[in-house]
C-alpha cells in the first residue's frame, strides 16, 4: 500500500514539473512574439545610421541615444523634467476622472440631465484641445495651472463619452431582472449599472491616459520651462539630436507603463468579465 501511494505520489510530482515547463514554455513564446518586432525595429535603428541608409548626423544609432539617456539620468535632467510632467499629467488626469465619471453617469442614466448638456458636449468635444491653448494660457498664464488645465480639457471627453456609452449600452435585460427582484433606483444603479459599464469606462480611461501625456508634451512645447516637452523642444533648437530622442524615448516608455497599469487595474476590477482568448 505505501509503495502505491509513493507510487502516486511520484506520478503526481512528475505531471506537476511537467504542467510548469509548459507554462514556461507558453510564457517565453508569448514573450518572444511580443518582443520579436521591436528587436529587430532596435537592430534596424542601430544599423540603418552606421551603414548610411539614413543621415546619422540626424537620426543617430539606438546605443547612442541610450548613452545619452544615461546621462541625462545621472545628471538628474531627465529626473526632474519627467516629474515636471508626471506632476502635470497626472494632476490633470485625476481630476477628469473625478469630474467626467460621475457626470458621464448621470448624463448616461438621466434623460433631461442628457438633453440640457448634451448639446453643450457635442460643441465643446469638437473643438481640438490644443487650438484652445493659447486662451487657456491667456486666462491661466503660463504657469502650472494653464497646463493642467490643457489636460484636464483633453482627458474630460474620452472620459464622458466612454462613460456615458457604458451607461446607455447595458443589457436592458440586466435592469428588467434587477428590478423584478425588486432593488431599489440606488442598489440598481450601484450594483448593475456601474458594473457592467465598467469595462467602457476603463475605455475612456486608457485612452485619456495617453492624450494626458501627448497633449501636455504639446502644450510643454509651447510655454514651459522643464518637462519632457520643454527637453525636447529645447535640445532640438540646441542641436543636442541625441537627447531630443532620449526624450521622446522616454515619454514611450512612460505611456506604455502607464498603459499597463491601467490594464493591470481593469483586470482587477473586470475580473468577471469573458475574453475571447477564454
Amino acid at each position: 500500500m505505501a509503495s502505491v501511494n509513493a507510487g502516486k505520489a511520484l506520478v503526481l510530482r512528475e505531471k506537476e514539473s511537467f504542467d510548469v515547463a509548459l507554462w514556461s514554455l507558453a510564457k517565453l513564446r508569448k514573450l518572444f512574439k511580443n518582443a520579436i518586432v521591436i528587436v529587430a525595429l532596435l537592430f534596424v535603428w542601430e544599423v540603418a545610421p552606421r551603414v548610411g541608409l539614413v543621415d546619422r548626423t540626424f537620426f543617430p544609432p539606438i546605443s547612442e541615444i541610450a548613452a545619452a539617456w544615461w546621462q541625462l539620468l545621472l545628471s538628474g535632467d531627465l529626473t526632474e523634467h519627467t516629474i515636471a510632467s508626471l506632476s502635470r499629467s497626472l494632476g490633470g488626469f485625476t481630476l477628469a476622472i473625478l469630474i467626467s465619471i460621475p457626470l458621464g453617469l448621470a448624463i448616461g442614466w438621466w434623460k433631461p440631465v442628457s438633453e440640457y448638456l448634451n448639446p453643450l458636449l457635442e460643441l465643446l468635444r469638437n473643438t481640438a484641445a490644443l487650438a484652445i491653448l493659447p486662451v487657456f494660457i491667456l486666462l491661466l498664464g503660463l504657469g502650472e495651472t494653464s497646463k493642467i488645465a490643457i489636460v484636464l480639457y483633453a482627458c474630460t471627453f474620452p472620459l464622458l463619452l466612454n462613460t456615458i456609452s457604458g451607461v446607455k449600452n447595458v443589457d436592458p435585460l440586466l435592469i428588467k431582472s434587477a428590478r423584478s427582484m425588486g432593488l431599489s433606483p440606488v442598489s440598481l444603479f450601484r450594483k448593475v449599472i456601474i458594473p457592467a459599464a465598467t469595462p467602457t469606462i476603463f475605455v475612456g480611461i486608457r485612452q485619456a491616459g495617453a492624450g494626458s501625456i501627448l497633449v501636455l508634451v504639446a502644450a510643454e512645447m509651447v510655454g514651459a520651462k522643464s518637462g519632457l516637452g520643454y527637453l525636447i523642444q529645447y535640445t532640438q533648437f540646441s542641436f543636442q539630436i541625441t537627447n531630443m530622442y532620449a526624450g521622446i524615448i522616454s515619454i514611450s516608455v512612460i505611456g506604455l507603463i502607464i498603459n499597463y497599469l491601467l490594464v493591470t487595474l481593469e483586470k482587477r476590477l473586470t475580473g468577471w468579465k469573458q475574453t475571447y482568448s477564454e
